[in-house]
């Protein structure tokens, strides 16, 4: 999915959007996998993920807030992400099956890294 189309997508005023855009518009590397798998099989995966983060102390932003709208979307959904130039930040995106809207938007922090957002 071209940047720009992308950009588009992360119009929501949530904190993991708002940083995913600003990640992007710092020229953050990318990808959209082809495919698409089950949005509450991924709310599953990424409940799991909150218990890990939270005992290892990873800060993240929008984890709860993802796992409840995956939660809630009975549809497939395609993934995505985004890795800030600096490496400090990943998001993980989880747009509609044809990729025309997000449906939700989660940013972890990577180990290590101390460089803000």
């Amino acid at each position: 999915m071209e940047r720009h189309l992308l950009m588009r997508l992360l119009v929501g005023d949530d904190e993991a959007s708002v940083a995913a855009l600003a990640a992007l518009r710092a020229d953050a590397t990318h990808v959209v996998w082809d495919g698409a798998v089950p949005a509450e099989r991924l709310a599953g995966i990424y409940a799991r993920r909150i218990r890990h983060t939270r005992r290892k102390g990873i800060e993240t932003l929008g984890l709860e807030r993802a796992v409840q709208l995956l939660g809630r979307h009975d549809k497939l959904v395609r993934l995505g992400q985004i890795t800030a130039v600096d490496r400090a930040w990943i998001f993980m995106l989880f747009l509609t099956e044809d990729g025309g809207a997000l449906v939700a938007c989660t940013g972890v922090r990577q180990p290590g890294e101390q460089s803000p957002l």
